[in-house]
């Protein structure tokens, strides 16, 4: 398969597994930013019950999770798979869970949830960054606009979820000496106040891999690399990140 015809031969498959209603493709390649390297991202939009197992009965080589093994939530699981000898990555989205997520948005509500790989976690509102970003191939689904609500909402909760990792940092970890542990919390600090500058500028976040740069938050590396095992410039470093991320937006 040529990689222009690959990702619809593939959603035709995936559209046709019981309780499917749509498919869509996202990530790097969706938004013409990828390479040759560039694996492929695929959501599968069930209504109701989906049975993972119709998915790993079609037989492509990899691993098919459960549902909710991803953690649960609205990223509730998935599979990576070799297909064509491309990287596939496979998401199901729970349409009931999707629509409910989009209500809120709109009314400037959100939820935050641990996911791996993911130092910040998410909000909630992701998937409704997917409907808007990503390509549909099979199906219908809504193509929501950044909602004014939710501009005005989240910038404030993720700045404060920002300041008490700091803060934590400065208490718990600075005052000893600890790096790696202040490393750990500027790093997520910075991933959180570029969700909460992106949030203001009404752009949709679907991932962490360039949260930084669209923030314009990438000179913290210079204060990550200057980190020493030391009390007063751990307590530095943290002033110093506190300043940059105060200014940021």
């Amino acid at each position: 398969m040529a990689d222009d015809t690959f990702p619809d031969d593939v959603a035709g498959r995936l559209a046709a597994l019981p309780a499917v209603r749509a498919v869509t493709l996202g990530g790097s390649r969706a938004q013409g930013a990828h390479t040759p390297e560039s694996d492929w991202d695929l959501a599968l939009y069930y209504r109701g019950g989906f049975d993972p197992a119709a998915l790993r009965a079609v037989g492509w080589e990899g691993e098919v999770s459960e549902l909710g093994e991803w953690g649960g939530g609205v990223f509730n699981g998935g599979a990576w798979l070799t297909i064509g000898g491309r990287r596939v990555d496979i998401h199901y989205r729970d349409l009931d869970v999707v629509e409910h997520e989009l209500a809120e948005s709109r009314r400037g509500r959100f939820h935050w949830e641990p996911l791996m790989f993911h130092l910040a976690g998410i909000p909630s509102y992701l998937v409704v960054a997917e409907l808007a970003l990503n390509q549909v191939l099979r199906g219908t689904l809504p193509r929501p606009k950044y909602p004014q609500a939710l501009r005005e909402a989240a910038p404030p909760v993720w700045r404060e979820r920002a300041a008490l990792t700091l803060r934590y940092a400065s208490a718990a970890y600075a005052a000893h000496g600890q790096a790696t542990e202040v490393a750990g919390a500027v790093a997520t600090a910075a991933l959180q106040t570029a969700h909460a500058v992106l949030a203001a500028r009404g752009e949709w976040v679907t991932n962490e891999k360039r949260l930084l740069q669209r923030a314009d938050l990438r000179a913290i590396d210079t204060v990550v690399a200057g980190l020493r095992p030391e009390p007063a410039a751990l307590a530095e470093a943290i002033a110093a990140a506190e300043a940059l991320f105060a200014a940021a937006g």
